[in-house]
């Protein structure tokens, strides 16, 4: 296999960490977005969609998306379970992974596409309103999240899943996108806390 990878990138930053929960090493071929390697045409015959991460498989396959990334290696290597156990988890961990993925992570995404100024190069037209408004979404989806730590140690329940690695994500970016995180979140922060000691986050 080998990984199409932009590590500083919140996309492969997910599939980064992912592989470290796993113990799972992939041969990696580095795509600087800001240089725009992710526009040439050689990447293109890669994904055509010119987004990053990419795992191209052993048979010449080429996965692209974070999650299904994700979803692939979960199958190589089931332990430790990232997206649940039996089908009542997996079930409720997709739930949290969607939830985290479009009310926190994407907020936050698109608050740092169009409100950082070196985004520009990347993000062609920028709209600074748009960016505002994220901000605001990603503030509640912050104060939602520190209300349900409130009962269980991990986004998804008692075990760290995919969705603690997509709201940890969102988090990291927050201080590019210039959100905020409201300092009474408290439970947030204990969560935040805990999941950035784990060894795999520090790839």
């Amino acid at each position: 296999m080998l990984l199409y990878d932009a590590p500083r990138a919140p996309n492969p930053r997910r599939v980064g960490i992912f592989l470290a929960e796993k113990g799972v090493t992939v041969p990696v071929r580095n795509v600087d977005l800001m240089a725009l390697d992710h526009m040439e045409s050689d990447f293109a015959r890669i994904n055509p969609l010119r987004a990053v991460p990419a795992l191209v498989l052993d048979d010449g396959s080429i996965l692209t998306e974070s999650v299904a990334i994700c979803r692939y290696i979960e199958w190589l290597r089931p332990e430790p379970p990232l997206f649940g156990r039996d089908g009542r988890e997996q079930a409720f961990v997709e739930m949290w992974q969607r939830r985290m993925e479009f009310a926190l992570f994407l907020p936050v995404a698109f608050a740092f596409r169009h409100g950082h100024p070196r985004m520009g190069v990347l993000e062609k037209p920028q709209f600074p309103e748009f960016a505002e408004a994220q901000r605001g979404r990603a503030a509640a989806a912050m104060r939602f999240l520190d209300g349900e730590l409130a009962d269980r140690a991990f986004v998804a329940g008692e075990a760290f899943t995919i969705a603690d690695i997509t709201a940890f994500v969102a988090l990291e970016l927050t201080r590019l996108a210039r959100i905020e995180v409201p300092p009474e979140l408290t439970r947030l922060a204990r969560w935040r806390a805990a999941v950035g000691a784990r060894p795999s986050v520090a790839v």
